[in-house]
């Protein structure tokens, strides 16, 4: 639960804060099946399973662990998860097909999600007709729960489907056993605000007491936005990846998500967002790609600063910052660049245990802004120390 005393927002949400966020929303992490699907990333079983010890620590309530028809490796990795005592809930996730339903039963899962495509433009990629994907529904949901899965029915392309249609397969697959249902913006087309309608409808079909989950891609850039207009709508679930990572433009970020529903919003998750950073990092360091450095929550740039106008107020973080870093487990510092001044001069001097007399702090400024405009970036530590030992400084190891 977040520390309230570490958010730094002011009033401006206080007039339009809404009754429909004051609740507990459940996150169902997807990285392993959904955030696998980014372009090059192969994760081995034993990566697998050190993401899904990281999720664990995160407070993740939900952990799909992928989609064990794939490959004997993600089979391998299921058994590595389920045998790791982990407190989060591990699902799968299978099409709506008797052998995929069977390799669940066979691992002994208590949950899954069951998928089909839903949109006509899908059912034509395919080759089905709306009878035949329902008909596939009807007997995939049937099989899994008589083998004790709570199943969450996901239909694929969801918000591109015809809504009569969508309404009929949901209330088919609610009637063969489905516990859940997952409406699915899988091309991220939705507005937020239709995001929320698809959710007010999908109530309206199944009825109060089945939860329902938005699954949300950020093509364009929408993702946490539909997300909290689905929770406002009455979503009970969000799901989403560590990072936004996932095919083309990626899912929900699942922190970006978390902080402003409790932040901005006021609702509560399970997150543990302290431990976000180191997370979100070894799921980089796994996958093999980079962060943008400003990416929201994660990006190694939120807390670090060059502006001189900035460094300058680097003493008190309510002034320059929305949250302290703690709050995400970040580390906060101070970079010399192009943009420095003379408070950035010296509290770097100081942070390095420097001796660097204050009328000495203009001409290293001047030293430091030319370095930096050669080096076409920032002025390392040592290049700094360097600075001030050729103006005949100590180190000030007994400063």
């Amino acid at each position: 639960m977040l520390d309230r005393e570490k958010v730094w927002t002011g009033q401006i949400n206080d007039a339009t804060r809404d009754a429909a966020f004051d609740r507990m929303i459940g996150i169902y992490d997807t990285t392993l099946r959904d955030g696998e699907q980014t372009v090059g990333v192969a994760l081995s079983p034993e990566a697998k399973l050190e993401i899904a010890l990281a999720l664990d620590r995160l407070g993740v309530d939900r952990i799909e662990a992928g989609f064990p028809r794939v490959s004997v490796d993600d089979y391998r990795a299921f058994e590595l998860i389920l045998d790791a005592g982990l407190a989060a809930e591990i699902w799968g996730f299978s099409r709506a097909v008797p052998a995929d339903v069977d390799q669940l039963v066979e691992l002994g899962l208590k949950g899954a999600v069951i998928e089909a495509p839903v949109s006509d433009g899908k059912l034509a990629a395919y080759g089905l007709d709306r009878d035949e994907v329902t008909g596939r529904v009807r007997a995939a949901v049937e099989h899994a729960s008589e083998n004790g899965i709570e199943v969450c029915f996901f239909g694929v392309d969801g918000s591109r489907a015809d809504m009569g249609f969508l309404e009929d397969l949901y209330k088919a697959a609610v009637a063969s056993g489905a516990k859940e249902i997952a409406l699915v913006d899988t091309l991220g087309i939705a507005a937020p605000e239709a995001a929320a309608g698809l959710v007010r409808a999908a109530r309206d079909w199944v009825g109060p007491d089945v939860p329902i989950h938005w699954h949300g891609h950020d093509d364009f850039g929408l993702a946490t936005a539909g997300s909290i207009e689905a929770v406002r709508a009455g979503a009970d679930w969000v799901q989403g990846t560590i990072n936004g990572m996932g095919e083309r433009a990626g899912n929900t970020d699942l922190a970006e998500f978390a902080i402003a529903i409790e932040a901005i919003y006021g609702a509560q998750t399970s997150l543990r967002l302290e431990h976000i950073s180191e997370v979100a990092e070894t799921v980089r360091r796994l996958s093999g790609y980079e962060l943008a450095p400003w990416k929201p929550v994660t990006g190694h740039n939120l807390f670090i600063r060059e502006s001189g106008a900035v460094a300058a107020q680097f003493h008190d973080p309510v002034a320059i910052e929305p949250y302290s870093s703690t709050l995400v487990g970040a580390r906060r510092g101070l970079v010399l660049g192009k943009k420095s001044g003379l408070a950035s001069i010296r509290i770097k001097a100081e942070e390095l245990g420097l001796d660097v007399a204050e009328d000495q702090h203009a001409g290293l400024l001047d030293q430091v802004k030319a370095t930096a405009i050669q080096n076409g970036g920032l002025v390392s530590d040592e290049e700094f120390a360097a600075m001030v030992g050729a103006l005949g400084t100590d180190r000030g190891e007994d400063a």
